[in-house]
């Protein structure tokens, strides 16, 4: 990283069950990361569950508008990395073996601690 570049971490709380919330923080993150900076998303509470195969395959933030897999997909694509809280995988009984490709692993408090510390940016959704 050069050191002009920053670093961004974004907290995803918000779930399925608010998918008007969903597709935002992908987008920021991509955006993000296309301005050279390092970007880390880690997934808690409900917000895990967008990491589990098969719920981002049918859910769309607007009527009409792209999956939020294809924002997923977007973000990882542009160099994103995407972590799940371990407490959260234990709330919803989801096994690291649930989670799509996309997501880099399961972490635990202080190393989600030490990421929004180190961060230039943190967002929260």
């Amino acid at each position: 990283m050069d050191e002009d570049d920053g670093s961004v971490a974004i907290y995803m709380t918000s779930g399925p069950a608010t998918p008007q919330r969903c597709a935002t923080p992908f987008y920021m993150a991509s955006i993000a990361a296309a301005m050279d900076n390092e970007v880390k998303m880690v997934f808690q509470i409900d917000g895990v569950l967008l990491m589990v195969k098969g719920v981002a395959d049918d859910l769309y933030a607007t009527e009409g508008g792209k999956l939020v897999l294809d924002f997923i997909r977007d973000a990882k694509e542009a160099g994103v990395e995407m972590y799940v809280c371990s407490a959260a995988l234990q709330l919803h009984s989801i096994t690291k073996d649930d989670l799509i490709e996309e997501c880099e692993g399961v972490v635990g408090a202080a190393w989600m601690t030490d990421v929004g510390l180190d961060a230039d940016l943190v967002l929260m959704y």
